[in-house]
């Protein structure tokens, strides 16, 4: 409970007091500011050391030639037209006749390059093909299908007598496993999956590993050959559904591992849809002076860890169900989580690295599974970056002791209600116009194909990316009255709602804070006053003196015996003044903050008393007014 009693003696002399009233003390659970400021600034200066030790961590991993060697590699492979059409390349083939163009032409050109544009041999090859002269081809590449079988959809009674066979989108239930063709090479025989090979997320299925595979020849003769025998025998039927092309490659110049797979996928509707996967990561993980220096940071980086991982113990073992209440320490908990994730994922891929790469590495006439690494790899990366993400986010925890930061944080908190009954309205509308925009457009717009992309073309349409002719081309009447109705009532109405709630509630922030309120302290002053006291230290700073304002107690002491008053009535108030700044300068700093300390009950007890005679002057002070007023009214009559 807090009090403020203000009385005024006359026109220049005015009191003002502060009662505070506590509960029994609780030292563990609260600090006294200095304390809590010096205990701030250790841990943001900690956590400095730590997230520039995460940034060289970070950035370590990342080489500007990964971008160069993927775009060369896609160049290549993908951007390259087959024979005979400049239009046809690897993105835009449709059919099963351009599939085989493309594995006879630009697969097969871009694997093997066995001399030098002179038509000279440049260096030992070695059995090996070096794209570009600069990248060895690792192993030999691989060629597998995956098949479903005969009559795994149902026919329709009527058309029956004309299709008398079906085959079905890919599952795993689905799968053709039996062999086909001439039967007697391994590619007409299916191969078992490897557990330990991760499955493929294709644009129409899931695809596991496994299926009819067939490896190329470090010979290009050889290989040429065995396409065109595959092609005249028919290896791909109509119950194939998706191949994939894989090989790995290896630049040392730059010490990067490039994993390449193609991917053409066969839909139950007929035609072909073409993806890839360009992976250029580090495996060799510590070859250079630089990559020692960044297995210090990992050292460095654990050990941040675990002093991190105990503070918050004790802490949660300190405040216990307390600790949970608090936004940014779940935030650290997320962050701990994310960070033990990371270093998991690090010593497993090293793990694997260490006890593949060499048996990858010793035959050179097979396939070289790289992609198993690459993916394990590539999530690492992925947890990585999500982890420095929310380490730069947990600054907002020490600079929200700023006022503007204080302002924004106590305006998301305030508006909080507000903002979750707008989402609820708005999430309703925007699903009823991505439902509609589903059903009348998603045959014909690629955008509004699935409920998912139609939901994702609604936020760019917010954001002013839209193909409003497709739309009016996919229905003439409903298209135009969707999109002009979806702009009114989302972007007109539904965000500018969202914007005044968030506008007025600011507002309101503002003028609080205006009125007085402030953070518990502000990091800026806390820093200038550090400042400040480390100059007076070493005497390059004169410090403050109380002169001034001894000279101005003298000048109001004066003041007052020359307006009428009495040395009884002067001592009294320069005693009640003088008790007034020892207690506001034991329990108060020179603004009233809104953590109050505690008081034990003597201090109480002075307390209690300084309010009793503070009653009795206040209580003289109004007989005396009341006897000024009825003089002025006898004067008056």
């Amino acid at each position: 409970m807090v009090i403020y009693i203000h009385y005024k003696l006359h026109n220049n002399v005015k009191k003002k007091f502060v009662l505070c009233l506590t509960g029994a003390p609780k030292p563990k659970l609260h600090y006294r500011k200095e304390v809590e400021i010096r205990t701030t600034l250790q841990e943001l200066s900690l956590y400095f050391i730590f997230l520039i030790n995460l940034c060289i961590l970070t950035f370590g991993m990342v080489n500007p030639h990964m971008y160069y060697l993927n775009k060369v590699m896609s160049s290549l492979f993908l951007d390259t037209s087959v024979p005979g059409d400049e239009r046809t390349n690897f993105k835009s083939i449709r059919s099963i006749t351009d599939f085989w163009k493309f594995m006879e032409g630009p697969l097969l050109e871009g694997l093997y390059w066995d001399a030098w544009y002179t038509n000279k041999t440049l260096y030992n090859l070695k059995n090996s093909s070096r794209i570009y002269y600069e990248n060895i081809l690792l192993g030999v590449p691989r060629v597998r299908q995956l098949k479903v079988r005969n009559n795994t959809c149902k026919v329709y009674s009527s058309f029956q007598s004309l299709m008398s066979e079906c085959y079905d989108k890919y599952t795993s239930s689905n799968e053709d496993t039996s062999d086909f063709g001439l039967k007697q090479e391994t590619e007409w025989k299916y191969s078992t999956p490897n557990s330990s090979s991760p499955w493929h997320w294709g644009f129409v299925g899931v695809y596991r590993n496994g299926g009819f595979i067939f490896t190329l020849s470090k010979s290009k003769s050889d290989t040429k050959n065995k396409f065109i025998n595959l092609r005249l025998n028919s290896w791909i039927t109509r119950g194939t559904r998706v191949i994939f092309i894989d090989f790995s490659l290896y630049n040392a110049n730059v010490n990067l591992f490039c994993i390449i797979r193609l991917v053409a996928e066969f839909p139950a509707t007929g035609g072909m849809i073409t993806s890839w996967q360009f992976y250029s990561v580090k495996l060799l993980r510590y070859v250079s002076h630089y990559d020692y220096i960044i297995a210090s940071c990992e050292i460095t980086f654990c050990i941040f860890l675990i002093v991190f991982t105990t503070q918050e113990a004790q802490k949660i073992r300190e405040f216990k169900s307390a600790y949970f209440k608090s936004v940014w320490n779940w935030l650290e908990l997320l962050l701990l989580v994310l960070c033990f994730v990371a270093v998991s994922f690090n010593i497993y891929c090293n793990i694997q690295i260490f006890l593949l790469l060499e048996d990858l590495l010793k035959n050179t006439e097979k396939y070289s599974d790289f992609y198993f690494l690459a993916y394990w790899y590539i999530y690492y990366n992925n947890i990585i970056a999500i982890t420095i993400f929310f380490a730069w986010i947990k600054i907002f925890k020490f600079i929200s002791f700023n006022k503007t930061m204080s302002q924004l944080s106590t305006t998301l908190s305030r508006c909080l209600k507000d903002i979750v009954g707008f989402a609820i309205m708005f999430f309703i509308i925007f699903f009823a116009y991505a439902q509609l925009g589903f059903l009348v457009f998603g045959s014909q717009v690629d955008d509004f194909s699935t409920f998912q992309n139609a939901i994702f073309a609604q936020f760019r349409i917010v954001l002013g990316d839209f193909n409003f002719a497709g739309i009016q081309q996919a229905n003439r009447i409903l298209g135009p009255i969707y999109f002009i109705t979806f702009i009114f009532f989302v972007f007109f109405v539904l965000l500018n709602m969202f914007l005044a709630i968030i506008n007025d509630t600011y507002s309101e922030v503002k003028a609080d804070y205006s009125i007085g309120r402030r953070p518990d302290f502000e990091l800026g002053e806390m820093i200038k006053k550090s400042y400040n006291n480390a100059l007076e230290k070493l005497r390059l700073k004169k410090p403050q003196k109380d002169g001034d304002d001894k000279g101005m107690k003298g000048d109001l002491a004066e003041q007052a015996r020359r307006e009428g008053f009495d040395e009884n009535e002067i001592q009294s108030a320069e005693h009640m003044k003088k008790w007034k700044e020892r207690l506001e300068k034991k329990y108060y700093s020179s603004e009233i903050q809104d953590d109050y300390q505690l008081v034990t009950q003597q201090e109480f007890r002075e307390l209690f008393l300084y309010a009793v005679e503070l009653e009795k002057e206040l209580h003289y002070v109004s007989l005396k007014l009341n006897r000024v007023m009825r003089r002025i009214s006898a004067l008056q009559n």
